[in-house]
């Protein structure tokens, strides 16, 4: 399994592009800006998009959705919860002071029972709600990583305080979706470095009375 991060916008997100050697199918987990970016490592590979997933409809996650769908035809992922996100993109990018990117449509509504195949590795979706009402998580076991969104990072947790917000929430979701995951399984959050759920449960000050 190849796995390329790319950290993406003005708020440098991190976007996953995962891909099978074999069939050359990728699944992209938050293209949040800089769609050249994106589609050169898939051209330089030869892939072919058949899922793209987004974490929460956060402009920094979401603003080069709509663009990489209409180049590739592959569906967006997205739990309905964060429709209203959507609705805001206007509003999120006079927040950055940035122009406003086209509104991605959803595909398929995603949830706990949402499972993307690629070869032989299962993409496993996880309903993590808190940063936002509708963020999601992604769990591949057969490569031991999780593409956590903003839920979880290195030493810390997602916001809670933008629209939508609930701290109570996300440490619920961290709890009951993410810390009962293996210890060694590789942590991609959506901004900044790589960790791991046992540096995590060990080390980050938000967890230590979860």
């Amino acid at each position: 399994m190849l796995h390329f991060i790319l950290p993406v916008g003005i708020l440098q997100c991190n976007c996953s592009i995962f891909a099978d050697e074999h069939s050359h199918e990728a699944i992209v987990i938050d293209p949040g800006d800089e769609i050249g970016k994106i589609t050169a490592i898939l051209d330089e590979h030869k892939l072919k998009v058949k899922g793209i997933v987004i974490t929460h409809a956060h402009i920094d996650h979401v603003a080069a959705a709509q663009k990489l769908r209409a180049l590739t035809h592959a569906p967006v992922y997205m739990d309905e919860r964060d429709k209203a996100l959507l609705d805001m993109l206007d509003m999120q990018a006079n927040w950055l002071g940035v122009d406003t990117p086209p509104r991605t449509e959803i595909d398929v509504l995603a949830n706990d029972a949402t499972v993307l195949q690629l070869g032989e590795a299962s993409f496993q979706v996880l309903q993590t709600p808190g940063h936002t009402p509708g963020s999601l998580s992604v769990w591949i076991a057969a490569e031991k990583k999780l593409a956590a969104g903003d839920t979880l990072f290195r030493d810390s947790i997602g916001r809670t305080d933008l629209p939508g917000g609930n701290s109570r929430q996300i440490l619920s979701s961290i709890k009951t979706q993410l810390l009962s995951l293996p210890d060694e399984t590789i942590v991609i959050p959506g901004h900044g470095q790589t960790t791991t759920i046992a540096r995590e449960k060990e080390r980050n000050p938000f967890l230590q009375n979860l």
